[in-house]
């Protein structure tokens, strides 16, 4: 311990030294709080590239299912050059229409708490702002490693970025009522490895170049979700000062609702879990093997590990937090695509019966059935198809309206909101659209990593996306010189920035047709 102490505080003074007038270049070896650390020169020589960093100890055996602990410190010297392991997932490489480049296709282990950084900064001296990108995946599947994420591009825009792992599936989200008495609460392991790489961020980023005042949270689906988490969470206060949705809460549900489970439901499904795999204490669920925990097992019921409310994390649902102005108030940027339904609603969303579209609506909206009709008509197979891809995106833009206005209510901060309408060109799939993800290799600047039919009109948009980004982490406004002007939520009649073809303020949907989804979210 007195040895860990010493290399902590040796770490700690080369740190400041760093921040100092002595600061080392970035392109040999330097110290953070864990030991001496080496990187790589990126494709391009004016970034440098950090992979595969333990922000903490790998969460394995007696550590599995506990908050994460501090990282280990290493003798010698570092070569951050690889990525670590991505974390215990489903590896399927890829599912249409996410091709390999939205997939992890590398090891996975339950040692797998390393981020990754990028980074222009030629010293420590520099304080350049930092994003810190939480992967998707429905808190089952992805990883920091993604190509997508890759930030060289962004970084070049003057911003540190970091991606980073966390802990999914039940290694990441099983609550359970012996966890509970051992550490007062359970589950939420996952969220707390993300909480644990914006503290590492906080304590170490300033030897990269980046400045630990100025930190943007940002994440898409599942990442999205857990950024609306951390705004709402005790355990991220003064960790970071602005946050970025994409396709988060409310859009990718549209009007379903997405309720926080509580933690006493959560520890029933842990506890049946536990019972279909033999074990009837902690301590025989910690020795099984993580093969073992992923094996479905015969008679096994459906287990969906998620956030809950798990009373320290997370202690109330978000938009109590939110009503009650008890969230972390920073600004915010948030949007979708426009076909986030392509790749989930497959079935009714690229071709759908008038019978089948007027079934749907029935099962949906109960006795408010006839008014969505009238609203949305379906008098022939094409109108019908017409009509469930503009309820998709219509209820969406709701929910999007919806949620910046209860955060409006008590957030002294603007927030800015998006519509991505470009669809990646791809001749082979144009059904799937602006799919679910499909925006983020314009958000990075990564359109050269896809082997796709890039028109002017996409490199122009990947400039944009990825300015409006970094210039939001830079100082909390998306707008900057030579874009287009977006105005914040509420200044221009709620208007959406879209992002396509054409970059410009968007009109609302018709107001009947927002009026009818308002007064379901209103609802009771």
């Amino acid at each position: 311990m007195k040895d860990w102490l010493g290399r902590l505080a040796a770490g700690m003074f080369f740190i400041a030294l760093a921040a100092g007038c002595a600061s080392p270049g970035l392109d040999r070896p330097f110290t953070i709080e864990t030991g001496t650390i080496v990187g790589a020169v990126g494709s391009d020589p004016s970034v440098h590239v950090f992979k595969g960093i333990p922000f903490a100890a790998a969460p394995t055996g007696d550590l599995r299912w506990r908050a994460p602990q501090p990282p280990r410190p290493w003798m010698g010297v570092h070569h951050a050059d690889t990525f670590g392991a991505s974390c215990i997932q489903n590896i399927q490489g890829s599912r249409v229409p996410w091709t390999e480049e939205f997939m992890v296709q590398g090891e996975i282990s339950e040692d797998c708490l390393f981020l990754n950084i990028w980074t222009g900064a030629e010293s420590a001296r520099e304080r350049r702002p930092v994003l810190v990108y939480i992967h998707g995946g429905g808190f089952s599947e992805g990883s920091g490693d993604v190509k997508i994420y890759d930030g060289e591009a962004l970084a070049k825009k003057g911003i540190v970025v970091v991606t980073v792992n966390y802990r999914m599936g039940v290694l990441g989200f099983m609550a359970h009522p012996e966890l509970t008495a051992e550490a007062g609460a359970s589950g939420n392991y996952g969220l707390m490895d993300q909480v644990a790489a914006l503290e590492w961020v906080k304590r170490n980023i300033g030897a990269f170049g980046g400045d630990p005042d100025r930190v943007t949270v940002a994440g898409q689906s599942a990442g999205a979700f857990s950024v609306h988490y951390l705004t709402a969470s005790p355990m991220a206060a003064g960790l970071f000062h602005r946050a970025i949705l994409q396709s988060g809460p409310g859009t990718i549900a549209g009007i379903g609702r997405l309720a926080t489970p509580a933690r006493e439901t959560a520890e029933g499904t842990g506890l049946a879990f536990a019972k279909a795999y033999g074990a009837d204490s902690l301590a025989a669920l910690r020795a099984l093997s993580w093969t073992d925990l992923t094996t479905p097992r015969e008679g096994a019921p459906p287990a969906f590990f998620w956030p809950i409310i798990d009373g320290a994390f997370l202690t109330e649902d978000v938009p109590r937090a939110f009503q009650a102005g008890r969230q972390h108030d920073v600004p915010t940027l948030a949007g979708f695509n426009a076909d986030e339904g392509s790749a989930f609603m497959a079935d009714i969303y690229h071709a759908i019966t008038p019978d089948a579209f007027a079934t749907m609506a029935r099962s949906r909206f109960g006795d408010r059935a006839e008014d969505f009709l009238a609203l949305y008509p379906a008098g022939s197979d094409s109108e019908a198809t017409a009509s469930v891809q503009a309820y998709a995106r219509e209820s969406a833009v709701t929910a999007l309206i919806h949620w910046s206005t209860l955060r409006a209510a008590t957030a002294k901060t603007p927030s800015y909101l998006y519509y991505f309408e470009r669809a990646i060109p791809w001749p082979e799939h144009p059904e799937f659209g602006a799919f679910h993800t499909g925006e983020v290799p314009y958000v990075f600047n990564n359109l050269s990593l896809l082997n796709r039919n890039w028109e002017a009109s996409d490199s122009l948009l990947a400039d944009q996306a990825s300015s409006y980004w970094a210039n939001f982490a830079s100082a909390a406004d998306p707008n900057g010189a030579g874009l287009p002007a977006w105005p914040a939520f509420g200044a221009q009649e709620e208007a959406l920035m879209n992002l396509g073809v054409v970059t410009a303020p968007r009109p609302l949907p018709d107001q009947a047709r927002l009026d009818f989804f308002l007064q379901l979210l209103d609802a009771p």
